[in-house]
């Protein structure tokens, strides 16, 4: 939804101003949009882009070198008017002519057309290209009634660079029509777009489905279909797009994976990587690819895929330098020094170990047995910690130690495989652990578990007396890392009880299995038992009445992870 606004009826005129004011030194405005500061030089065809608002950066946005030279902005979603066109298309004309391209939407195409035709009648060669990119909004057949979409930011930049280039009327007509007629997309939606002053979007998504084939002024997609996977969600895109290749394509494409206003771009780099497996499987090289958000709509929660087939002549004004307020391409003097490869940083892989005892090598064999457990268990419970953890903190907990009991369990693994000891095993567990969770769990969760390893160390199998130690050496590192006492509502209101029985249990001469079996009891009491607390310090204390009723998630997977080891060592007796 759009917050900020004074009065929704005169949004776009209010953002203009901010615009403006802004990028000062690059654009200026006038009635019906913005043109570059610097007046088109004589000889140099001019670009107009534009179209309705609330798609930033487009169109606005992309005015600069090696782009377009002005853009009509009409209001959100709506065509801008023939005079506001006309406003625009004069103003940034030079005596070489001028091409106008926007998207092809009954309002834009007859209000760009009539102010092609004013111009012409003042005497400016004005040419207009409609952009047809969008393959869900109508067949093959019947091409000339697709939408542009995202595709717009393909054909604008092509007729940018090409006029930035030099060519005339003619050839930069001709290079926007060929890009467009070898550029297509496919979108998805996850949710609907509102608009400055509604309090409802203009379109909802079902549940657990998305639309297929959306459109960039709040439209719909043409269908309903159940969420995908990532992966699955890639391959509906790409293969969607490629089914259109054009049968002379030479394998080369520019790719754009864009957001709509919403979408995290977290989130598209996760769907780029599977974008970009798939297109490498299909013998297609990628040039130049952009994520992002390139051709919004409004707050609009979706994406689209858009691949334009190259030649040599897209391919050079696809890679061709471009300077704007929101986009910005090209090659910078080069920094001094040696260049490095992301090889040259990749993290060492060889592991490297102590020398260890045979006593201490069987143990490890038991630290990855345990290991395996309590990934087993965070995995299954990893949405209900997830759960517990949202209701006053950012709902990552359960996320969190998946990530990092799997990487821990890889970490232990390649450890046992090079002859590590039950000491070094824990340590790399442990830095594995933090390498991976991230946030808070990672640090205390890593740091505990080095803790414990070291103490252990790896000449000898450690005693049951050494395995208490170590864990009360570990709960020493976690409650200095992490400042938290009994009574504050985290884990380590577990793992005090937890250690404490487990000392107690091996001093009254308990074999280790039933000592932590016994411990493991009480930690998962304890950990029941936070839900009557309140949070004292962390994110969660912001919200410190809303976390009353609920156990801590830190405590709760401390306690689960507790059990799954007291399963494997009952196993081992």
């Amino acid at each position: 939804m759009t917050f900020v606004f004074d009065d929704p009826h005169t949004f776009t005129e209010d953002m203009l101003v901010g615009f403006l004011d802004v990028h000062r030194d690059r654009v200026v405005g006038l009635p019906g949009g913005v043109v570059r500061a610097a007046e088109t030089p004589s000889g140099k065809v001019a670009v107009v882009v534009g179209g309705g608002s609330g798609h930033y950066p487009a169109f606005c946005g992309v005015v600069g070198p090696g782009f377009a030279d002005g853009a009509v902005v009409g209001n959100i979603f709506t065509s801008p008017s023939t005079a506001d066109a006309s406003s625009v298309g004069r103003a940034a004309a030079s005596d070489a002519g001028l091409l106008f391209s926007t998207g092809n939407y009954a309002g834009d195409v007859m209000n760009f057309t009539l102010a092609q035709e004013r111009l012409v009648r003042e005497g400016i060669d004005t040419r207009v290209v409609f952009v047809t990119d969008d393959i869900a909004s109508a067949s093959v057949d019947e091409v000339s009634k697709r939408r542009g979409i995202a595709g717009d930011f393909v054909v604008f930049k092509v007729a940018g660079a090409a006029a930035e280039e030099g060519m005339g009327l003619d050839d930069v007509e001709r290079v926007a029509r060929h890009a467009n007629d070898r550029t297509r997309t496919l979108g998805v939606a996850f949710g609907g777009c509102t608009m400055p002053g509604a309090d409802s979007p203009l379109f909802s998504v079902p549940e657990g489905f998305m639309g297929v084939g959306l459109g960039i002024h709040g439209e719909p997609g043409v269908e309903d279909a159940p969420l995908p996977s990532a992966t699955e969600l890639a391959r509906r895109l790409v293969e969607g797009v490629l089914a259109e290749r054009p049968a002379d394509h030479g394998g080369r494409v520019g790719a754009i994976l864009n957001g709509l206003g919403t979408t995290k771009y977290e989130e598209l780099f996760v769907l780029w990587a599977r974008v970009s497996a798939l297109l490498v499987a299909a013998g297609i090289e990628v040039v130049d690819p952009e994520v992002g958000e390139l051709v919004t709509s409004l707050d609009m929660s979706g994406c689209s895929l858009t691949l334009v087939f190259l030649d040599d002549e897209l391919e050079r004004l696809w890679r061709a330098p471009a300077d704007t307020p929101a986009y910005r391409k090209g090659v910078s003097a080069p920094a001094e020094g040696t260049g490095r490869r992301s090889e040259d940083l990749a993290p060492e892989t060889a592991v490297s170990v102590a020398p260890s005892s045979a006593e201490s090598r069987s143990c490890a064999a038991v630290v990855v047995a345990a290991m395996e457990a309590m990934n087993a268990v965070v995995v299954d419970a990893e949405e209900e910690l997830g759960r517990i953890d949202a209701v006053a903190g950012d709902g990552d907990h359960g996320r969190g130690m998946v990530k990092g009991v799997g990487a821990a369990v890889d970490a232990a693994r390649s450890a046992v495989a090079a002859g590590a000891g039950a000491g070094s095993t824990l340590v790399a567990a442990g830095d594995a652990f933090a390498d991976r969770a991230g946030g808070t769990s990672g640090v205390l969760w890593g740091a505990v578990l080095g803790a414990v390893g070291t103490l252990w160390g790896d000449t000898d199998g450690p005693s049951d007396e050494v395995v208490a130690q170590g864990l009360s050496a570990g709960l020493v590192t976690l409650q200095r890392l992490g400042g938290a006492s009994v009574g504050d509502k985290t884990m380590v209101d577990a793992y005090v009880p937890f250690v404490a029985t487990l000392t107690d249990e091996i001093g009254s001469g308990a074999t280790l299995s039933v000592a932590w079996s016994r411990a493991a009891e009480v930690c998962s009491e304890a950990a029941l038992a936070t839900a009557a607390l309140s949070p004292k310090i962390g994110r969660a204390r912001p919200l410190a009445a809303r976390s009353v009723g609920t156990p801590d998630a830190g405590a709760t997977s401390l306690a689960l992870c507790a059990q799954a080891v007291a399963r494997v060592l009952d196993g081992a007796r």
